[in-house]
C-alpha cells in the first residue's frame, strides 16, 4: 500500500469515527431529553400506534439499548420517553450483565448495530439490597445475587444502599466488556459507548455516569 493510498484511507477512517461520535453523542442527548419530558409531565407519547405496529413489522432499528433493573416502578420507554422500535430494553433484576443479558446485548450490538448502552441502576434497589443482607434467597436468586456481590465488596461493610446501587451500574457495564469480545471490540473500535444511569424513583430524573463514591472514597 503506497503511502498516499494509506493517508487516505486513515482519513476516511477518522472521519468514520467523528462521525460516530457525533452519533453517540446525539443519542445520549436523545435520551436526557426523553427523560426531562417525563421528568417534568410532558410526555410527547409519540410513536405509539398502529402506524409504528406497521413500519416496525419486519424489522427494527433501536437507537440505543438499556440494561435496567426489573423492577416494576422503572420502565424505560416510559424514562425516556420513546415509543416502538426506539429502545432495546433488556430487565433483569439488579441490572447485572450475567450471560444472558450479555447475550441478548451482543445481539443489539453486532447485529442490529446499535451504538449506545445505558446501564440504568435505580434508587432502592431490591436486588442490591438482598445482597447486602447475604442471607440464603434460594438457588435461583443466589445464582444472580452473586453478580452484585464485587459491588457489595468494592463499597465494603456499612456502606449506604445507595451507594452500592451506582457501583454496582459501574461493575455491570465494566463486566459486559470483560466477559463479551463482541461488546469490547465495539468499543475499542469506537462503534459503541457504555454510559451508566441512576434512577431516582419520586422525580423520575436520571443521572447519567454518577461517579461510585465507594472509588472516590478509595482514591482519597
Amino acid at each position: 500500500m503506497s503511502g498516499k493510498v494509506k493517508e487516505v484511507k486513515e482519513t476516511k477512517e477518522a472521519m468514520k469515527a467523528k462521525a460516530r461520535a457525533k452519533w453517540q453523542k446525539k443519542v445520549l442527548k436523545r435520551l436526557k431529553k426523553g427523560n426531562y419530558r417525563f421528568v417534568h409531565d410532558k410526555l410527547k407519547n409519540e410513536n405509539q400506534d398502529s402506524a409504528q405496529r406497521k413500519k416496525w413489522n419486519e424489522t427494527q432499528k433501536p437507537f440505543a439499548i438499556v440494561l435496567s433493573c426489573a423492577d416494576s416502578r422503572v420502565v424505560p420507554e416510559l424514562t425516556f420517553d420513546t415509543g416502538l422500535g426506539e429502545l432495546f430494553v433488556v430487565r433483569v433484576a439488579g441490572n447485572v450483565a450475567n450471560t444472558d443479558s450479555i447475550a441478548s446485548i451482543e445481539y443489539a450490538v453486532a447485529v442490529l448495530k446499535c451504538e449506545v448502552i445505558v446501564v440504568l441502576g435505580h434508587e432502592g434497589c431490591g436486588a442490591v439490597g438482598a445482597a447486602m443482607d447475604g442471607n440464603d434467597m434460594g438457588y435461583n436468586l443466589n445464582h444472580l445475587l452473586v453478580n452484585i456481590l464485587p459491588a457489595v465488596k468494592a463499597c465494603g461493610c456499612g456502606a449506604p444502599k445507595d451507594n452500592v446501587i451506582v457501583e454496582n451500574a459501574l461493575h455491570a457495564a465494566n463486566e459486559l466488556t470483560d466477559r463479551s469480545e463482541i461488546i469490547s471490540d465495539a468499543v475499542k473500535g469506537s462503534r459503541l459507548k457504555i454510559h451508566t444511569g441512576y434512577y431516582h424513583l419520586e422525580s423520575g430524573k436520571v443521572e447519567f455516569n454518577k461517579k461510585s463514591p465507594c472509588r472516590e472514597k478509595k482514591d482519597k
